[in-house]
Order: structure tokens, then C-alpha cells, then sequence
């Protein structure tokens, strides 16, 4: 494992390229991050409390959409090659462990 990889990274093996449009990805990404900046903005202007909260629901939905769309493709293609390569037990457990961070949250 070098400095910049992750346990996950080193169990997933060689990193594979999102099958879907990756410029499709990067521009929610530049929407939610303008999102983000919109909601700074309404924070610096004291604007309503409520109107804040509704637009970090909506920065969240956003980002859970970009999350599922990510998780899909891994488990479609990395996830699918474990298997294969008879390290299917190895990238389950990574999977799950991700999971179940984002069911506590």
C-alpha cells in the first residue's frame, strides 16, 4: 500500500474507469457545488432559516444521487471482478462497511 491509497483502495485492486459518462458525473458535481455556494450566499445574507434547510435537502438528495450512481458502477465493475478474481469475499466486506456508514447516517 503507497502513502496516497486507501485499505479500500488496496483491496479493490488497480482502480477501474466509470463505465457511465464521467463528464455526466462531474457536472452534478459542479451543480451541487453551486448549490453550495448558494447556500453560503443565503447564509451571509441571513436569509430565512427554513430556506436554508430546504436548499441542504436538496444539496443532500443531490449528493446521494451522485453516491448511489458511483456505488452502482462499483458494484457492477469492481465488485463484479472481485468475484471473479476470487476476492469477492474481501470486496464484499469493503462494501458493506460503506454501507453501513451511510445507513447510520
Amino acid at each position: 500500500m503507497t502513502e496516497q491509497q486507501t485499505d479500500m483502495e488496496v483491496v479493490a485492486g488497480p482502480h477501474q474507469h466509470f463505465s457511465y459518462e464521467q463528464d455526466a458525473l462531474l457536472a452534478r458535481l459542479r451543480r451541487i457545488e453551486g448549490q453550495v455556494r448558494g447556500v453560503q450566499r443565503m447564509v451571509e445574507e441571513g436569509r430565512y432559516c427554513l430556506d436554508i434547510v430546504t436548499q441542504i435537502q436538496a444539496i443532500t438528495a443531490a449528493a446521494d444521487k451522485v453516491s448511489q450512481q458511483v456505488l452502482e458502477e462499483h458494484i457492477r465493475g469492481c465488485v463484479t471482478d472481485a468475484i471473479k478474481d476470487q476476492r469477492g469475499d474481501e470486496a464484499i466486506s469493503e462494501l458493506m462497511t460503506v454501507l453501513g456508514r451511510a445507513i447510520r447516517r
